[in-house]
């Protein structure tokens, strides 16, 4: 007797798309297709959302005009992804990008904000953030009350790492003349 091992059935961005026109997920459903696998991610609680919120008010006060702030929209990474970032900017694009997802190349922030799912922030998105070369990204870290910071993507990992808090400011490695208070989004 032959000895038969389950294999993991991956999936692509064509198939993903197509489950999702067959409404094979109820429309309340938090998924997202990370390296081919379709994964449930944790409901959003009051204070993530909050925090959320807080994001796009500062933002929406100081950004220029033509970059596109997108909250928990596609990104599209490769074939086999495409998370829902919490908050990102995104480089203009005369249609606000509703004839195409935004890759990669149209981020000029990314953030997620953790607190039940900061383990796999700063695991596999992270690992999945770096390898398709987004340049800042940022764990809002409701947990232990810091902002991480990673800049650089090298491999799976960022070259550089930097832990904030309260009463520290940043400016965006893309857009240097915006300064945050990062006591402001935490």
């Amino acid at each position: 007797m032959s000895t038969v091992n389950p294999k993991k059935h991956l999936t692509n961005l064509n198939e993903w798309r197509r489950l999702g026109e067959a409404n094979i997920f109820s429309p309340d459903s938090r998924v997202e297709l990370i390296n081919g696998e379709i994964l449930d991610m944790s409901p959003i609680g009051f204070n993530h959302s909050g925090h959320i919120n807080r994001l796009v008010k500062i933002f929406s006060k100081i950004i220029p005009e033509e970059i596109i702030p997108s909250i928990q929209n596609p990104l599209q990474l490769g074939d086999l992804s495409e998370p829902e970032p919490d908050f990102m900017l995104l480089k203009p694009s005369s249609d606000c990008y509703s004839s195409r997802h935004p890759v990669a190349d149209d981020v000029l922030l990314l953030i997620e904000v953790a607190d039940t799912s900061l383990a796999f922030d700063q695991t596999e998105k992270l690992k999945l953030y770096a390898l398709h070369g987004i340049a800042e990204y940022w764990v809002l870290n409701l947990n232990d009350n810091c902002l991480e910071v990673y800049r650089e993507p090298f491999g799976e990992s960022y070259a550089e790492k930097t832990t904030l808090r309260s009463g520290d400011s940043i400016n965006l490695s893309q857009i240097p003349e915006l300064i945050i208070p990062v006591g402001t989004i935490l």
